[in-house]
């Protein structure tokens, strides 16, 4: 009884000494602010960044594909700010980790595209070979500026004319844009066609690659064309030709030198300026240079991309009036690639092919071939392709690809009209 009394004390008093101390205070389980944060930053970066990769099924998802791989060091910049924001609740909470992985995932796609880059400058001034000349006072002193990826490339205001009348057929009048540089002078001439599947557009589209190219001594002149349907091809060529009619008999007044003149356009206008280019023996047209334009529309027309995003075929038979099994003829006719003989590309100008690798509107193999013809042929022709682009990446115009084509374009211009 004696032992039993004595242990009993004891063992009360440690439950009362135990039930006394201080408990730990529990850890928090939540993520927080901060790492729903870091969340919702990882993953529109991962979406902005996966489009770097994805085909786009339709024309709403090709805007993010187009400007994804553009955008690349600004998704990697939200990338890594959602990564900072999830790490400081990372250690407890599973939405921080999950925030993190995401975030890490997004920011290896994003810069993907800067891992390729040494690559493809080493590739494009292969291809590019003696048709790269280096100015005398080059806008770009590199393929890329990290700077104007965030702050934009910077651009000289030029002396700007819009709306000159230089014709009117049917209900569409025909207007053009001039830049000329800030200085007063003679300059060396640049033919802006603009795209827009031969439907839309207008000539004050790529007002600032116009304007830069002011800067860098050029007089540009932005010109139109009647749209399709209303008016099919070769009604299109033709006012390419009233322009350049217009633009021969102004030039006194707007400063242009028509002894040397490169024609240059995007998409629908890049095919145009070529045509233009080729159709006719044209003395003072020392260049042409297409940004992914169409080069073989009864191909394009049979294998469409896949996805195809914008509907090639409709817009083809729009263009020229149904398929090419009913107008074969009109297809070969409006299809540069008809002038990659031996007959034909002996006389054709130097020509710069620009275009994407991922391009799902108008595919890089068939520019691709069509410059290898025309160097076999006898013409010069420089093909570059910028791997990861899309179709019309220079929308963005600070962006990866637009620089890499504004450094080339510089080069072959020098070369083109020295």
């Amino acid at each position: 009884m004696n032992e039993t009394a004595e242990v009993e004390p004891v063992s009360r008093w440690q439950g009362r000494w135990e039930s006394q101390e201080p408990s730990e205070a529990p850890e928090p389980t939540g993520p927080g602010a901060t790492g729903w944060t870091g969340l919702a930053l990882g993953i529109i970066a991962l979406w902005g960044a996966a489009w770097i990769f994805l085909p786009p099924p339709t024309y709403f998802l090709l805007r993010f594909a187009v400007g994804a791989p553009e955008l690349c060091a600004w998704i990697g910049l939200i990338a890594l700010v959602g990564i900072v924001f999830a790490l400081g609740s990372a250690a407890h909470s599973r939405t921080s980790q999950l925030a993190v992985v995401i975030g890490l995932i997004a920011l290896g796609l994003a810069e993907s595209v800067f891992f390729r880059l040494s690559g493809t400058i080493h590739e494009l001034d292969a291809q590019g070979g003696v048709m790269i000349r280096e100015p005398g006072a080059p806008l770009r002193a590199a393929p890329v500026s990290a700077l104007d990826l965030f702050r934009g490339i910077p651009v000289v205001e030029a002396r700007i004319t819009r709306g000159l009348a230089f014709g009117a057929r049917s209900s569409h009048p025909l207007t053009l844009d001039v830049y000329r540089p800030q200085k007063v002078g003679r300059f060396p001439v640049i033919v802006q066609i603009h795209g827009g599947s031969w439907q839309h557009g207008e000539p004050g589209d790529h007002s600032d690659f116009a304007e830069w190219l002011t800067n860098s001594g050029y007089v540009v002149f932005s010109i139109d064309y009647r749209r399709a349907p209303e008016t099919r091809w070769p009604g299109q060529l033709a006012d390419v030709d009233s322009a350049l009619a217009w633009i021969n008999a102004h030039s006194n007044e707007y400063e242009a030198d028509t002894t040397r003149i490169v024609l240059l356009g995007q998409s629908a206008g890049g095919h145009l300026a070529l045509l233009a280019a080729y159709s006719k023996q044209r003395p003072g047209v020392r260049g042409v240079i297409s940004y992914y334009g169409p080069i073989d529309l009864a191909a394009a027309y049979r294998n469409p991309p896949r996805p195809d995003p914008i509907g090639v075929r409709d817009i083809e038979e729009a263009f020229i009036g149904g398929p090419p099994d009913k107008f074969p003829a009109e297809y070969a006719d409006a299809s540069p690639m008809s002038y990659a003989s031996a007959d034909r590309a002996r006389s054709l100008p130097p020509t710069l092919l620009i275009y994407g690798g991922r391009d799902n509107v108008v595919e890089a193999k068939y520019a691709r071939l069509f410059a290898e013809k025309l160097n076999e042929s006898g013409t010069s022709a420089a093909y570059l392709e910028i791997p990861w682009a899309e179709h019309g990446f220079d929308e963005v115009f600070s962006g990866v690809s637009s620089q890499l084509s504004l450094y080339y374009t510089e080069r072959f211009l020098a070369w083109a009209q020295r």
